[in-house]
């Protein structure tokens, strides 16, 4: 299983926490330091659409109006984090954020 976040980020580090005493093997994957690929973050898009990024976010509110008009692509490969996290991957199947219905998905 890959987390896709940032180090700092309070729910990435309560869902890996979770996640590794559930006994699942978690890599993270910081993406301010290893940022998504353009097949990721097409692959992402297509999970979660505009959903991706998140409006709510200090990174979001400091853009300027026309920057936030870009596309989400072209935001995300710009500014990573973005990203709303955690995105949590195990083969095909993808998760974004950690509220109670994904923590059920992955926790049982």
């Amino acid at each position: 299983m890959i987390l896709f976040g940032i180090p700092t980020c309070d729910t990435c580090r309560k869902a890996r926490k979770a996640l590794e005493a559930a006994g699942k093997t978690v890599e993270f994957r910081d993406v301010r330091a290893a940022p998504l690929s353009d097949a990721e973050r097409a692959a992402f898009l297509d999970s979660f659409g505009e959903a991706l990024i998140n409006k709510r976010s200090t990174s979001w509110r400091e853009l300027s109006e026309e920057a936030r008009a870009a596309a989400p692509d072209a935001l995300l490969a710009q500014h990573p984090t973005l990203m709303k996290r955690p995105v949590l991957q195990e083969g095909a199947e993808r998760t974004l954020g950690w509220d109670k219905a994904t923590q059920a998905q992955w926790l049982g």
